[in-house]
């Protein structure tokens, strides 16, 4: 990708976005965030994909657009207007997204998804070939790709980022675990069995990169790292890392009195993807084990 590209960001703001931003703008290319707000200056452009406003001429001359809005799964017990909402905030964004870049003649769209697409595959490794789940987080995923649809249909090379649970210095999963864990309160998730695929932040920032800038990577694409972990290898893991036992359990009925539904699909369920596209392109990922992701995420040079 040439440095001087210009590349349009919708949820710049979240964990991946703020990171996409920076690496962006280290390397020489000017970044276009998409905002819901006044713009503040030439940079910045509004839309309000609740009403599908935008005008796609904001966008002509960019060379690739991402599309990273969604609100978290986990951020509070699920409901029916919250599953709803996350619905909501996805699909019709997505689908205003792809018609602007037919319109506006964008060559790429790489749009998020999640490895929630397979729904619980339990120990299976599942590649990007692999069929859908049926649980609310899979039909949720295949939904929210299906908007990418006017964009692909016109030829645009559509990129969709099923990513695993991202491991940053701050923020995401693990802002909520280390705490527990430092004070020696981690625990396993009901058996531990269901799998885990996880992705380092740095790598799932230089993936994208390396999908927005090579043309052969399109279509559905795991963003997870090469070896997923079942959850008490993950908890064993993230113990050693700060130096802590992590001697509990938390039984799945406690998980399901405290989570709800989100409790099966998103605490005991698991998939066990393999980033099979990304490694096909040549992509070759700075941290290959959860050891590694979570000795750089911790790092204290990292906070």
């Amino acid at each position: 990708m040439p440095s001087d590209s210009v590349v349009a960001i919708a949820g710049s703001s979240g964990l991946i976005g703020t990171a996409l931003v920076y690496a962006l703008r280290a390397t020489d290319h000017r970044v276009l965030r998409i905002v819901r707000r006044a713009p503040s200056n030439a940079d910045e452009v509004f839309w309000n994909p609740d009403t599908g406003e935008f005008d796609p001429d904001t966008l002509r001359g960019v060379d690739a657009v991402v599309n990273l809005c969604g609100v978290n799964v986990g951020e509070k017990r699920w409901s029916g207007a919250f599953k709803q909402s996350l619905r909501d905030s996805r699909i019709g964004p997505t689908e205003v997204l792809s018609n602007a870049v037919v319109e506006a003649g964008v060559p790429v769209l790489v749009n998020a998804s999640g490895v929630g697409y397979y729904g619980n595959s339990g120990s299976t490794p599942v590649d990007e070939t692999a069929p859908p789940g049926s649980n609310f987080l899979a039909r949720l995923a295949v939904d929210w790709e299906t908007a990418t649809t006017a964009a692909s249909d016109a030829g645009v090379r559509v990129v969709l980022t099923r990513t695993g649970l991202v491991m940053a210095p701050s923020g995401g999963m693990l802002a909520r675990l280390r705490p527990l864990f430092a004070l020696g309160l981690g625990a396993r998730l009901g058996n531990g069995r269901q799998y885990l695929s996880w992705i380092s932040l740095e790598d799932q920032v230089r993936a994208m990169l390396f999908a927005i800038g090579h043309d052969d990577v399109s279509g559905p694409v795991n963003f997870t790292g090469p070896a997923p972990v079942t959850n008490a290898e993950f908890t064993t893991a993230l113990g050693r890392t700060v130096n802590r036992p992590t001697p509990f359990v938390v039984p799945g009925f406690a998980l399901r009195a405290v989570l709800g539904e989100f409790a099966d699909e998103g605490a005991l369920g698991g998939q066990r993807a393999i980033p099979a596209a990304l490694e096909r392109a040549g992509f070759r990922f700075h941290h290959n084990t959860i050891g590694e992701a979570l000795a750089f995420a911790t790092a204290p040079n990292r906070e």
